[in-house]
């Protein structure tokens, strides 16, 4: 795992490219190393990732009709988001030299992965608001929608300013990686057997 302090500078350079700021590429690291070190980003995110698959997993298995224990909820959960997180990228490795962006697919990468640990914990304030109410309560779903715009947003720019291809380019990128993880989430859940009420 990088030190500390790196992961730090790992994730201000994510957050300028989510504001927008090209200058924050700069600032990860874009070799060998560094895409194979971004991965650590999952780790990164773990804490709040938990506290969501918690959270479903405690309402999937207090349903009088679930099938298993909110701990085998708890372990499919955990492993339809890696995959969310993990195959999209795998499908954009084949995808990249088409496109003809195999000399941004590292930069992408990269910058995706911590800014994907950023993104979850913006969404905590939701996992956590939805651990002591109702899901279906009106201020979480409010609340969870507001952070999934937000975090839309701040893809959105950071594809843009990676990518640095122009508007329709990044724009198409972040659709195509939009729909392949929305994509992979659901294939997941349908494989193991997950079924989020709406």
């Amino acid at each position: 795992m990088p030190p500390s302090e790196d992961i730090q500078r790992y994730l201000v350079g994510a957050w300028r490219l989510m504001t927008g700021r090209r200058d924050g590429i700069a600032m990860l690291d874009l070799s060998a190393d560094g895409f194979w070190n971004s991965f650590f980003a999952i780790v990164v995110a773990l804490p709040a990732l938990i506290v969501g698959w918690v959270g479903t997993a405690n309402e999937l298995g207090a349903d009088p009709a679930a099938s298993a224990s909110r701990f085998s909820y708890l372990l499919r959960l955990a492993l339809i988001d890696l995959g969310s997180w993990i195959l999209p990228l795998v499908a954009l490795a084949f995808a990249a030299p088409l496109a003809g962006l195999r000399d941004r697919f590292v930069h992408y990468v990269v910058a995706t992965n911590w800014a994907s640990a950023i993104l979850s914990w913006v969404m905590l304030p939701a996992a956590l608001l939805r651990m002591v109410t109702s899901s279906g309560s009106d201020l979480v779903i409010v609340l969870s929608l507001a952070l999934f715009a937000l975090s839309m947003a701040l893809t959105w720019r950071l594809t843009n300013a990676v990518i640095d291809r122009g508007p329709a380019m990044g724009t198409a990128v972040f659709a195509g990686m939009f729909i392949a993880s929305v994509v992979v989430l659901l294939v997941l859940q349908a494989a193991f057997g997950i079924y989020i009420p709406a």
